[in-house]
């Protein structure tokens, strides 16, 4: 056995020594544990390894976990310490899983514990279609909740992590998806150290994350996962750190396939390595060797990264307390209260002029393809949900069943979405009904499914058919087809899927990332039958549409003649915005959006519905900012990607059982002109930071069913520069309901006397401190913030961070000034201006 090897969080020890038996592996045998498929090892008594595991938002692609709402939902919470226990039911659930297996087992595809997250890019742009898997817009906010999730997820000691935490991707990652493989990124060094940076910075510092990925991109024609200036000097050096570096995944081979950096696999694996990347997501460090043997790299250097590699492999199971994670610690009741308090905080009030909200004594109807659909619930690099409860659902559960519902529109221009239970009957009842196949052989009742909209991943093999009667809500032509989720990395063997309409076979082939098509005529009901032969790998099945416009506007204006007030749930869906997707439908792209306004099919369903004279209620799910564009709604909700529990906080939200208290993590554009080229990776107004316009809703924004009062903040009137300030402010919930407010502080430093030119992004003001505060009405309470030094830092274009003496004004309120209640102060800085470090 090797002796446990204890890798040091960042700054606190030295690089781990290779231990004998490793040294006398061969410099294959090395090169083939640095790759993310490790095989097993027997002179070191390991089993084989796959590095590869995800816990965005949940233990992700390893089966049912409890999954909690996406990365963008979490940051809107603005709550550091919920999310925090977020971070460590992800370690909990990721923990049992391993755990359910012997400790010598090996271990596949997301079975362990080296968890690929969080991604704390800052989402510079809303159209980047993986900006749901990040924290937001602006650094310290982002630095904040990173923090949070990575102490979560490892642990309270360092020597014994339940998980390792890999902070990603670094760095200046953030979209387009096109071209991501050999995108050079000319980011200014004001950028990089006043936006790009930071979160890294904090994440490893302050968090002490064991792990961080490197991106696809190069900055200034170098890739990043072969830039020593980023992995050596700021990251090991400046920053202290000693954690294992990992490539994204295939990003060392771009080094020479798509970068053209270097002309072949030896000399891409011999640059990543030397510059500081310890572990290849892929196959190019199978080529080590060649490159040990044409000069291109030492075996020492080799053994640097394979020490650190290994020291993982052993902190991680030797004498680790977690083994005693029971497997049947995933998705218990505790971890699900989890999931629906953090959706509960997460949902953000945008606007409620005529406090139509909460709804009282009023018959509802629910309308838009997002309103009953798995996906707008778990995101992307999600896990299976357990029970998971759709806005539809939980919108039933809490105002009654008789809550009558139509679709109303598809998403996007083009773009497919799930056949709804209003289309779908058996027995007298909306859905289909579903049999399995018995160990006999003989098909058997097991009930009925309102849809089918099922995730499968790592579950355990079976047959199954659903059978019933789709009826189309008018005539026109229908395309139907069966859909699974995307295959992402060394795909199984994949279901057998068929269709039948009307007893005629029309789909009959595997489904794995690819959809399987017929199209019928809506004119009369159809008999349908679906089967299925799931094997047990990352497979899924939904049944989907694209259907007439005029028949699903007829239904929807039909239903609202039904109804007091209209519920529209719209957005968009891991389906249209996500990671390098195929999709190419009008305002999207690749996974990427080219417009920031709700697509048009679902704009003509709110005019529809607005033009009934009834008042609508917009709930808008996504992963990223979107605009109503000239559409006014009677109450608009952002819910984001909610997670499993998602349906049941809404319906709290829209009763008033709960009170609304999300704030936004990214400001909302009122249109794509807003915004700069896509591909401009300045900050140049972009985010609330930097722009100069007026948004539709700005970053920090939310709403209350009560309102708060504020004090005059008390400020420590004068520090010397590099000094903490101290800042105090009373609040008062002066409504009628218990509430919490969260409550932010925006600084203004004062004016530098550096030439500035017109490219240059101008700081109109910088999010330094916030906190939550719990009410009951009439109560009183004071928010506390300490603002540290570094953040009452300006970067200088050559990217110095330096502090200046002068007067600072500060704004403390509900949002940022100019958004509900508030007070402005200030304080002076004395002494002499002071550089920080990088």
């Amino acid at each position: 056995m090797i002796p446990f090897l204890l890798l040091a969080a960042a700054g606190q020890a030295a690089t781990p020594a290779l231990p004998p038996e490793a040294q006398k592996l061969t410099v294959a045998q090395k090169a083939a544990q640095l790759v993310n498929e490790a095989p097993a090892e027997p002179a070191l008594n390991l089993p084989a390894y796959d590095w590869w595991s995800e816990g965005l938002h949940g233990i992700a692609r390893n089966g049912p976990s409890t999954v909690f709402p996406q990365a963008m939902g979490m940051a809107a919470t603005w709550d550091p310490a919920l999310i925090q226990k977020v971070g460590d039911v992800v370690a909990v659930e990721a923990r049992a899983k391993f755990n359910s297996q012997p400790l010598n087992a090996d271990r596949g595809l997301y079975q362990g514990l080296t968890i690929w997250s969080p991604n704390i890019n800052i989402f510079r742009d809303p159209r980047w279609g993986r900006g749901q898997e990040t924290y937001g817009e602006d650094p310290f906010l982002t630095s904040r909740i990173g923090i949070a999730f990575v102490r979560g997820l490892q642990g309270p000691d360092l020597k014994h992590p339940k998980v390792i935490a890999t902070v990603k991707h670094m760095a200046v990652h953030s979209g387009p998806e096109g071209g991501r493989d050999s995108f050079d990124v000319m980011v200014s060094p004001r950028d990089l150290e006043a936006t790009y940076l930071p979160a890294f910075r904090a994440t490893v510092t302050e968090g002490k994350a064991l792990s961080l990925m490197c991106a696809y991109n190069a900055i200034h024609g170098t890739p990043v996962c072969a830039n020593p200036m980023l992995l050596t000097q700021r990251l090991r050096t400046d920053w202290g750190f000693n954690g294992l570096v990992v490539s994204d995944c295939d990003s060392v081979g771009n080094i020479w396939m798509f970068h053209h950096a270097q002309p072949d696999a030896p000399a891409a694996a011999a640059a990543a390595l030397r510059a500081g990347t310890d572990l290849n997501c892929g196959k190019a460090y199978l080529s080590l060797p060649q490159a040990v043997e044409r000069g291109l790299i030492t075996e020492g250097e080799i053994d640097t990264a394979l020490a650190r590699a290994l020291a993982v492999r052993r902190m991680l199971t030797v004498d680790s307390p977690w083994n005693r994670i029971k497997a049947s610690e995933v998705g218990t009741t505790a971890h699900r209260a989890l999931a629906l308090e953090t959706a509960r905080k997460g949902i953000i009030l945008l606007d409620n002029p005529n406090d139509m909200l909460p709804l009282k004594g009023k018959t509802l109807a629910v309308f838009g393809a997002d309103a009953d659909d798995l996906g707008v619930l778990e995101g992307n690099y999600h896990g299976t949900a357990i029970n998971p409860v759709t806005p539809l659902d939980g919108i039933r559960a809490r105002f009654g069943r008789n809550v009558r519902y139509a679709q109303g529109s598809v998403l996007a221009e083009g773009a497919f979405v799930g056949v709804p239970e209003t289309a779908l009957s058996a027995n007298g009842r909306p859905g289909l009904t579903v049999e399995t196949m018995g160990a006999n052989g003989q098909w058997s009742v097991a009930g009925q499914d309102r849809r089918i909209d099922f995730n499968y991943t790592k579950t355990a093999p079976f047959q199954r058919r659903w059978t019933g009667t789709l009826t189309p809500p008018g005539p026109g032509q229908y395309r139907l087809r069966l859909d699974g989720p995307a295959c992402w990395h060394a795909c199984p063997a994949h279901d057998a899927v068929k269709l039948y309409v009307d007893d005629r076979l029309v789909v009959d082939d595997v489904i794995g990332g690819k959809a399987l098509e017929t199209t019928i005529d809506g004119s009369a009901p159809r008999r349908i039958r679906v089967e299925i032969d799931h094997k047990g790998g990352d497979e899924g099945l939904r049944l989907q549409w694209l259907p007439p416009a005029e028949a699903l506007t007829a239904e929807a204006l039909k239903v609202a003649g039904t109804a007091d007030v209209l519920i529209a749930v719209v957005g968009l869906s891991p389906d249209l915005e996500g990671e390098a997707l195929g999709v190419s439908v009008p305002g999207f792209a690749g996974g990427d959006r080219t417009e920031v306004v709700l697509p048009e099919p679902q704009r003509k369903l709110l005019a529809a519905l607005q033009a009934t004279g009834k008042p609508v209620v917009a709930v808008v799910m996504s992963g990223s900012a979107v605009s109503l564009g000239d559409f006014k709604p009677a109450a608009t909700l952002a819910a984001f990607y909610p997670g499993t529990e998602g349906g049941t906080a809404l319906a709290e939200i829209l009763s008033g059982d709960v009170n609304p208290s999300g704030r936004l993590p990214v400001t909302i554009y009122q249109s794509t002109a807003d915004l700069p080229a896509f591909a401009d990776y300045g900050m140049k107004e972009r985010t609330y930071r930097y722009f100069t316009g007026k948004p539709a809703w700005g970053f920090g924004h939310g709403l209350s069913y009560t309102k708060f009062d504020y004090g005059q903040p008390t400020v420590t009137a004068s520090v010397a520069v590099g000094q903490p300030v101290d800042v105090a402010v009373q609040l008062r919930n002066i409504g009628q309901r218990a509430g919490e407010e969260v409550t932010q502080a925006y600084l203004v430093p004062p004016a530098t006397d550096e030439k500035l030119v017109l490219t240059d992004p101008v700081l109109q003001r910088q999010l330094v401190g916030f906190t939550r505060v719990a009410l009951k009405p009439g109560q009183a309470g004071t928010a506390r913030f300490t603002i540290d030094p570094r953040l009452m830092s300006q970067v200088w274009r050559d990217g110095t961070r330096r502090i200046l003496p002068g007067t600072y004004k500060l704004y403390i309120g509900g949002g940022q000034p100019g958004d509900g209640a508030g007070q402005w102060t200030q304080f002076t800085v004395t002494g002499t201006a002071q550089d920080l470090p990088k």
